[in-house]
């Protein structure tokens, strides 16, 4: 474990039950029932248990035992941890997280050689200031003064372990962890050999982690399933189902000690139970709570002349993208703001620019990137702009921890077939909505960026919480419900069905079985039959890549490629635009 110095609680008064170092043996059966003897029940490691739900607000109550013998209970090797709950003078109590004190080859090596980390973008800038980056100035007087800094959207490997190092409840003692977190820069160890490295270079840090990890006694007390990691990349770079080497990415997510773990993505696959959605890093990473409400009271305040706007490119590439539709209706439109991104448009290399076009618009257009998610749409809700997305995959079942269920509150959604099939007006169905009820969705907007930021890894937060709390607090629930249910020896789903994992976090509180959704036709099952690299997800992370290697990003340097005939600036690689 990290030295963690005097965040540490340790006024936990609970009898010793030390771990076993020399033991290998699981310490109980993942089952619909009870262990009769769980000290001599072996779990599978290929097993999945369902993990996407709506985090609730019951985690933290005192553990049952009318359903269970206290005997039996006390069998379970997590016990200790439950029960630091009941320690009322205890305000860490069901919140601690331990951290592995992992080998330096799994993160600090990598920023050491952080001119690795990518082939067309210089990324040592990038890992400065805790993972946020260079500071920017603020000459055009877009940002405040202080908190604002050019972060790069596949920096959340950084910017979260160095936040995990702000926790205020982390321990030296793993038996009262309500979860464990590791600290592996899976995002950059792939971003080093996605391009001209075989099978083999880009799967080896991934099994070597494994490997560490199930040597480790906090593994065996639950197989790694409250266990969970960070990658600040799409999920589909860590899915590659074959060991062909024009299959992309690596087989993280597949392996089978991956499946227990929870990892944490900026997009997640809506087809498995193991990674959940954080938000992409914006530029403003404020250090204290008075940055954030004056951010806020600014935002409420601006004027905003355009009804809609949207900064990206067309995708000619791709049949299915109404990109090149959206971007016409903006141009004939009155009342629309576009700021075209591609051939190289100056205005789309600087934030600046595309925070100042948000921040004068009532709504901003979001539709799909390369894949479902883009960096753009929490840019613009930082902006108190009411997003507008397309594809419920773009927001509404990727970050259910994050933003409401009920996504009417916040946000409008537009079916893409409304805007490739029916050349539905966005300027008209975005003009029916009240005023009044743009004052409502706007200052909803506002209220959840506390929620959506990262605050500076340096310093931390003193009333508000930010996406990194959410994150850490919806993973503790997770591991809480799934130990109680094994207590009770029960299963949180009736019948779950793992290829339908982006419903669970939909239904409402009580519910234990999903059926029919209005969304089903969005997240058909690729025709290869494969939730997987198989499909077009791996294409939609192949054509990422393709649009960084077309340009260094603006503030690492001005030279831009041209690749297929086609200009992509710097703000696409970004934002996902």
């Amino acid at each position: 474990m990290l030295n963690l110095g005097s965040t540490v609680d340790k006024s936990v008064k609970l009898d010793p039950t030390p771990l076993n170092p020399e033991s290998k043996t699981p310490a109980f059966v993942i089952d619909n029932r009870l262990p009769d003897n769980p000290s001599k029940s072996s779990p599978s490691t290929s097993e999945t248990i369902p993990s996407n739900a709506t985090p609730s607000s019951t985690e933290t109550t005192p553990l049952e035992t009318t359903s269970t013998s206290s005997q039996k209970i006390e069998k379970f090797p997590f016990i200790r941890a439950l029960r630091t709950v009941e320690n009322k003078s205890d305000p860490c109590g069901g919140r601690y997280i331990y951290v592995h004190d992992l080998p330096s080859r799994f993160n600090e090596d990598m920023l050491k050689e952080c001119r690795s980390l990518s082939l067309w973008t210089n990324m040592c800038k990038f890992t400065t200031n805790a993972g946020m980056g260079p500071p920017l100035e603020n000459v055009e007087g877009v940002f405040s003064n202080t908190g604002w800094y050019a972060t790069n959207q596949f920096a959340v490997d950084v910017i979260f372990s160095n936040r995990m190092k702000q926790y205020e409840c982390l321990t030296n003692d793993s038996s009262i962890a309500a979860a464990i977190f590791v600290p592996f820069y899976a995002g950059f160890d792939i971003a080093r050999y996605l391009w001209g490295h075989n099978v083999s270079r880009r799967d080896a840090a991934s099994l070597d982690l494994v490997d560490w990890l199930m040597k480790r006694p906090e593994w065996g007390i639950m197989q790694g399933r409250d266990h969970f990691l960070v990658a600040g990349r799409i999920t589909w770079d860590f899915r590659r189902l074959t060991d062909e080497e024009s299959d992309w990415g690596n087989k993280l997510l597949f392996l089978p000690a991956a499946k227990n773990m929870s990892m944490l993505v900026v997009e997640s696959s809506p087809w498995n139970a193991n990674d959940f959605g954080i938000p992409y890093p914006t530029y403003f990473h404020p250090a204290k709570d008075a940055d954030v409400f004056t951010w806020q009271d600014r935002m409420r305040k601006l004027e905003r002349k355009w009804l809609f706007s949207f900064a990206g490119a067309p995708r000619p590439d791709n049949p299915k993208s109404i990109r090149g539709q959206i971007i016409d209706q903006c141009k004939k439109s009155k009342v629309g703001k576009l700021l075209e991104c591609d051939f190289g448009e100056s205005k789309c290399h600087s934030p600046s620019s595309i925070m100042q076009m948000f921040q004068s618009s009532l709504f901003c257009l979001q539709p799909q990137g390369d894949s479902y998610t883009r960096r753009s749409a929490f840019d613009s809700m930082l902006a108190g702009c009411i997003p507008v997305f397309f594809h419920p995959g773009s927001a509404y079942t990727q970050y259910t921890w994050h933003l409401p269920k009920n996504y009417t509150t916040y946000s409008v959604f537009i079916p893409e077939d409304d805007i490739r099939k029916r050349n539905v007006s966005i300027e008209e169905r975005l003009g029916q909505i009240s005023p009044e009820q743009v004052k409502i969705m706007r200052d909803n907007v506002i209220n959840l960026i506390p929620s959506l930021i990262y605050a500076d890894p340096r310093s931390k937060l003193e009333t508000l919480k930010d996406a990194f709390d959410v994150a850490a607090q919806a993973v503790i629930d997770k591991v809480t419900r799934l130990r109680k249910n094994m207590i009770e020896g029960r299963t949180e789903y009736d019948n779950f069905v793992e290829e339908n994992s982006w419903k669970y976090a939909l239904l409402d509180e009580g519910q234990r079985e999903v059926g029919g959704h209005e969304w089903d036709p969005f997240f058909s099952k690729p025709k290869d039959g494969n939730a997987d690299s198989g499909g077009s997800s791996a294409e939609a992370a192949k054509n990422s890549w393709k649009n960084e290697r077309r340009v260094v990003n603006y503030l690492s340097g001005p030279i831009i490629w041209f690749s297929q005939q086609v200009w992509i600036n710097c703000y696409q690689v970004q934002s996902g635009s």
